[in-house]
C-alpha cells in the first residue's frame, strides 16, 4: 500500500494531468469536487474570472441536520449544486474530480448532477 506522502504525491500527479488538458480550453466552467473522510464539497468555478458561480457542501447547516453520510450525502450535494448552477445560468461544465478516482462518492455526485440537468 502507498504511504500517506506517496498517496498525496500520486493525487497531485493526477491533478496535473487534468490541468494539462484544461489549459487549452477555458470556455466552460468547471465542476470541482473535494472529498475528505467525513465531508464532500462541490463548486462550479469560472476559470477566466476566478469566480465561484455555485457551490454546495455537506458542511452547510441545512444539510448537516439531514443526518446523511457517504453516498446519500454525495447524491444530495450533486443535485443541489446542479440546481444552484442552473439558477446561475450554467448548463454545461467540465468535471474536475480534483485528483480523486472516479469511484464511490465522486461518481455518485457526478451522476446526481447529470440527472439534475448539468451536462458534462
Amino acid at each position: 500500500m502507498y504511504s500517506l506522502t506517496n498517496r498525496r504525491r500520486v493525487r497531485q500527479f493526477r491533478k496535473m494531468r487534468f490541468w494539462r488538458r484544461r489549459r487549452t480550453d477555458l470556455s466552460k466552467p468547471r465542476l470541482c469536487v473535494f472529498r475528505s473522510s467525513r465531508h464532500i464539497q462541490a463548486q462550479v468555478i469560472n476559470d477566466i474570472t476566478g469566480a465561484v458561480l455555485a457551490c454546495a457542501s455537506s458542511i452547510e447547516a441545512p444539510l448537516k441536520t439531514l443526518d446523511l453520510a457517504g453516498k446519500e450525502m454525495a447524491k444530495k450535494i450533486g443535485a443541489l449544486v446542479a440546481e444552484r448552477a442552473k439558477s446561475a445560468g450554467v448548463t454545461t461544465v467540465v468535471f474536475d474530480r480534483n485528483g480523486f478516482t472516479y469511484h464511490g462518492r465522486i461518481q455518485v455526485l457526478a451522476d446526481s448532477a447529470r440527472e439534475a440537468g448539468l451536462q458534462f
